[in-house]
């Protein structure tokens, strides 16, 4: 028998967020993106939209800015209704979404700049 999969949920990721979502913001996507909820993002420089990140890149998806809170997925065109997760709040480490190729290093470097917005990961609250 087949195992079932079940996408990730919002509760699976966040386990607190500040009251009357204000630790949320609605953002401009880049094209040609899938992002999945808890997947760590970057912001690029030059539009301010956010994209994956990147560890490797240098237009502004290396840094570490945000953590999406809904699945979103753009072409070749940008979308405007992506959802963050942009400051004070809890996530489940274990839920985290990283790039493929990320190392040990990279990655505390980017939880490290998680923190600096009040974004704080714990593997259980």
């Amino acid at each position: 028998m087949n195992a079932l999969v079940q996408p990730a949920m919002l509760g699976d990721v966040l386990f607190y967020e500040a009251p009357n979502h204000y630790s949320r913001e609605q953002v401009g996507v880049a094209p040609n993106q899938t992002l999945v909820i808890g997947t760590v993002l970057g912001k690029l420089t030059a539009t301010s939209q956010i994209a994956a990140l990147n560890p490797a890149a240098a237009e502004g998806s290396e840094r570490t800015a945000d953590i999406v809170l809904v699945d979103i997925t753009t072409t070749a065109d940008a979308r405007t209704d992506g959802l963050i997760l942009a400051r004070l709040g809890l996530v489940a480490s274990h839920a985290l979404v990283w790039p493929a190729a990320i190392t040990d290093a990279q990655k505390a470097i980017a939880i490290a700049q998680l923190e600096v917005l009040g974004i704080v990961s714990r593997e259980s609250a």
